[in-house]
């Protein structure tokens, strides 16, 4: 039996699997038949001339679109160039189309994990933000709000979505510039480009070969016939024109650089008279770059005599290539620098003024090696000569303040850039959680206050709906929490909770208070859906609607509701967080806080639903059903303190207090369960209070009766009677 049972069991496994594997296809292959649906639609829409689509080619999987023979633009997905998180922990995967020119013409957001999104704000206001990309180039700077850079181009942030779209400009940007550079439609460094450093024409002092050599003024490249074989490998070259064993180490080019305009280099190897005349004959913004050889192989080769261009010598600064025609050479045969080696050739090659050459960024020489495998074919193979001009030789133009803020903002991470922008907003949470934190300090002394207490704490609810809640969007939620517990487990980055200042100060603040007071701190005063509750159910209150409470013991039984629905949205969040995201509309807070009610009818019915009962009976949702409360009382059992004070009567035989709290957190027998408790400080209110608190009355009585009662001074004095 138990071998039937071993295979019934792998048979009845195979099975499931086969059936979770089946269905997982079912769910993935129309997501992937709607992207592609999606992609062809956008390129017909923006390239409707295509004849032709590529497949993906190169690390980025860029698809070339054609008409004919001639490139109409680029499409690719941005997940293939960059993985940046977004608020969910997750990438947003986006396809930009660009023209030839390097400017963007589409940008279509293609998948995404977003709960403001999933569940909340409508995609097409982020498709209409996307729309804005159309037209600007990959290598503009695109700021998200406003921004000190006068160059920037600003885009208005997606009320309710600042972190997303703050993420997605990020995407945009950075992928599109990548893909433009790898395309050559765009300068690498064009978009971070310094101002042109000049060189210092008042610095000049005596120098030999070897000290020009030394400081780095004169860079060397020397390549050996064994390193220029070892190049051709794996090519079509490879074995053409080999060294033997005994002449690999022998010299196949010794090859030096310098930039002359310098006078300690250019007049040190010149001479006065041979650089004088060199100077006067360049243009302003024109440059002359000395390039010195000997050995096998020629640096200037014979191209430029056939065809006017060099071939064997090309400088490259910022990504771009800067080539020399017959024209831009200069034959050099005098040299008089101490110490320096003979060469077999030597040239002067002038960079001209429309190249905009920067003598204080680094450059490089790149000699081109052919070797011949046809007739008319062959292969090349480049070797780079790197060149960086010493500081004392050139004068860098100091940056104004606007540049200097404008650096500082594009080098600082999007977090920061994010907190920067709402350091209005941070200022007042902050004020605000102090505040609160006075309070809770001081609790006593306020509490002996209950009439100003209760004001302070009617303005500060109606601050965290207002401010907090409707105008921050600074609503908590259960979704935050399943967030950081997955990102513990799987790639946690603190980047991604700072991304919005709002949530990560107010969740500070929450464990913090939590570990001193318990969840009732935020659960009482800065929950913007609670704090609703509580407001509306105040003044319900006032108009003397009838208000009903369950039987303890019912109510006791109740809260349990809240801690299976947290574990139910846990379960789920590990199969998938996006239906867990969409589950968590358990809550409220995303109609009623983060869209103020402006969403489908059926969301808007059930939040209205629990602010009427609430009207009944207080934060019915809150006690029984609210998830976040559950996750928040889960750590109250590591609280350190328990400030809420008690006397020995509380329960026994008074129960004064335990059928005041309006959310039935005081046990029949007068103790506080903190799990439940939302720290309004009623209770305190009470216990300080003389005329209310019934242990403190029958106190104030028995004063008042031992005042009435006669003293030994008193006593009536005792008559002698004398009988005549």
């Amino acid at each position: 039996m138990k071998p039937q049972l071993s295979v019934a069991g792998a048979l009845f496994s195979w099975g499931k699997s086969l059936v979770i594997l089946l269905a997982m296809m079912a769910a993935v292959l129309p997501a992937q038949a709607t992207v592609y649906e999606a992609e062809q639609q956008r390129i017909e829409q923006f390239f409707p001339d295509a004849q032709s689509i590529s497949e993906p080619e190169g690390d980025y999987q860029v698809r070339t679109l054609r008409k004919g023979d001639e490139v109409l633009g680029y499409a690719f997905q941005t997940i293939n160039v960059t993985n940046i998180p977004a608020y969910s922990g997750k990438p947003i995967n986006l396809q930009v189309l660009l023209d030839p020119q390097g400017a963007i013409k589409d940008a279509y957001m293609l998948e995404h994990h977003e709960p403001i999104l999933l569940i909340g704000i409508p995609e097409q206001k982020v498709h209409d933000f996307n729309a804005h990309y159309a037209g600007i180039k990959a290598d503009q700077r695109v700021v998200v709000g406003r921004s000190s850079d006068s160059n920037a181009v600003t885009i208005d942030a997606v009320t309710g979505a600042t972190v997303t779209v703050m993420v997605i400009n990020e995407i945009v940007m950075r992928a599109a510039h990548e893909v433009a550079v790898s395309l050559g439609l765009i300068d690498a460094g064009a978009s971070a480009r310094p101002k042109p450093a000049s060189v210092r024409e008042d610095v000049y002092q005596p120098a030999s070969w070897s000290e020009l050599t030394g400081n780095g003024a004169i860079r060397r490249l020397h390549l050996t016939r064994g390193q220029i074989d070892e190049a051709f490998k794996g090519t079509e070259a490879e074995g053409i024109d080999e060294a033997s064993p005994e002449t690999a180490g022998e010299t196949f080019i010794d090859l030096y650089a310098t930039h002359l305009n310098p006078p300690t280099i250019g007049r040190n190897l010149l001479g006065d008279s041979q650089y004088r005349d060199l100077m006067q004959g360049l243009k302003p913004g024109e440059h002359a770059i000395a390039v010195l050889g000997s050995g096998d192989y020629s640096f200037k080769g014979s191209g430029y005599v056939r065809g006017g261009i060099f071939d064997r010598v090309q400088l490259r600064q910022f990504g771009n290539i800067i080539s020399f025609r017959d024209l831009d050479f200069i034959r050099l045969s005098d040299v008089y620098a101490e110490g320096m080696p003979g060469f077999s050739e030597m040239a002067i090659f002038i960079v001209r003024e429309h190249v905009a050459f920067d003598p204080g960024s680094p450059w490089n020489l790149e000699l081109l090696v052919r070797r011949q495998t046809g007739p008319i074919s062959g292969v090349f193979t480049s070797f780079e000569l790197p060149y960086q001009m010493p500081e004392a030789y050139i004068e860098r133009p100091q940056p104004t303040a606007e540049e200097l803020a404008a650096i500082e903002e594009a080098n600082r991470p999007m977090w920061l850039n994010i907190w920067y922008q709402k350091s209005f907003q941070i200022g007042v949470i902050v004020a605000a959680l102090l505040l609160l934190t006075v309070i809770l300090f001081l609790q006593d002394k306020f509490t002996e206050k209950p009439h100003f207490l209760h004001w302070l704490r009617r303005g500060y609810l109606l601050f965290t709906v207002l401010f907090i809640g409707w105008y921050m969007l600074g609503q908590l939620s259960v979704v935050n929490v399943l967030t950081f517990v997955h990102a513990l487990f799987q790639d946690f980055r603190w980047e991604l909770f700072l991304s919005d200042p709002v949530i990560f100060i107010i969740w500070t603040f929450t464990a913090a208070t939590i570990l001193l007071w318990g969840r009732g701190v935020f659960c009482g005063w800065l929950c913007p859906f609670g704090a609703l509750q509580e407001l509306i159910n105040e003044a319900a209150r006032k108009l003397k609607i009838p208000q009903y409470e369950l039987p303890f013991a019912v109510h006791e039984r109740l809260w349990a509701i809240k801690y299976i629905i947290l574990l139910v949205l846990f379960g789920i969040s590990l199969e998938s967080m996006m239906l867990a995201e969409k589950a968590a509309e358990v809550e409220p807070f995303k109609t009623a806080v983060m869209l103020k009610f402006d969403r489908q009818w059926w969301f808007v019915a059930y939040a209205v639903f629990l602010l009427v009962i609430n009207v009944f009976t207080r934060k019915v949702y809150c006690r029984y059903v609210c998830p976040l409360g559950a996750a928040l009382a889960i750590p109250t059992k590591l609280r350190l303190f328990d400030w809420l004070k008690r006397r020995k009567e509380c329960g026994t035989p008074c129960q004064l207090c335990a059928k005041e709290c309006e959310i039935q957190a005081i046990h029949p027998d007068g103790h506080i369960n903190a799990n439940e408790c939302h720290y309004c400080l009623d209770c305190q209110m009470t216990y300080h209070n003389d005329h209310k608190c019934p242990p403190l009355v029958n106190k104030q009585k028995r004063k008042k009766r031992d005042k009435k009662a006669p003293t030994s001074a008193d006593l009536i004095p005792v008559v002698q009677v004398v009988e005549p």
